[in-house]
């Protein structure tokens, strides 16, 4: 499924709740609740979100068919924001992560139901997936060469 696709998915999910503050918020630690927890090796200081309120830690990993991600976060709905970028980026080469335009946010409203701590642990989480589809990308690039 292609990016803007997958938010146009999560963007219904949200309309269902109406605007409703209070359930979005349950929804989105929902949505970290059922994210597969971390192995404990991963949770290193190289792997830390610099930026973030809460802790979050990401892993990325380059296969044949794209950039994968995994994560965990010691709050539940920083670990709810962190999965939608995942479900959104995972499995996408690159290029496409890299030139991605996420709209959702806006979409969804949800600057109001994340305060101004988690937006910019937010932007923190898309800088860091878009720093190692840079590298993955240049790490091709230089095995082309």
């Amino acid at each position: 499924m292609m990016i803007p696709q997958t938010q146009r998915e999560i963007i219904e999910e949200f309309g269902l709740l109406e605007g409703d503050r209070e359930m979005s918020v349950m929804y989105l630690m929902d949505l970290g609740e059922k994210m597969p927890p971390l192995p404990e090796e991963d949770k290193t200081e190289a792997n830390i979100v610099k930026g973030c309120q809460s802790k979050v830690w990401l892993v990325a990993e380059m296969k044949k068919d794209g950039v994968y991600f995994r994560a965990d976060s010691n709050t539940a709905i920083t670990k709810g924001l962190v999965s939608l970028l995942i479900r959104i980026f995972n499995g996408h080469l690159p290029e496409e992560i890299l030139h991605s335009d996420l709209f959702f946010m806006k979409e969804i409203g949800m600057d109001r139901f994340i305060g101004t701590q988690r937006s910019n642990g937010f932007a923190s989480m898309i800088e860091r997936m878009k720093q190692h589809a840079r590298s993955f990308q240049k790490a091709a690039a230089s095995r082309h060469e």
